[in-house]
């Protein structure tokens, strides 16, 4: 028959990875949730930009016609006004 003993620091030692090892998982969710929202962010500038770019090409088109007419080209409202929303 085997003389089993505890081992109280064999012990210790395995609780303290098993408290590691769920930081850690909890840390990986947290870094996961923080790039879903960086991610969503990222796209959310994306549409802005696109946005602002347009409202650019509007302003150009009103601003500064080309130089070989004298007389702004005639641009729709909703060309612009839909950027606008």
């Amino acid at each position: 028959m085997l003389n089993w003993r505890r081992d109280p620091v064999y012990e210790q030692r395995m609780l303290n990875y098993e408290q590691r090892r769920i930081q850690h998982e909890q840390r990986m969710k947290q870094l996961e949730r923080e790039i879903q929202q960086l991610e969503n962010e990222s796209e959310q500038l994306d549409r802005e930009n696109a946005r602002l770019e347009n409202l650019l090409s509007c302003v150009d088109r009103l601003c500064f016609p080309p130089e070989s007419n004298s007389t702004p080209p005639p641009t729709t409202e909703s060309d612009c006004d839909s950027s606008l929303r």
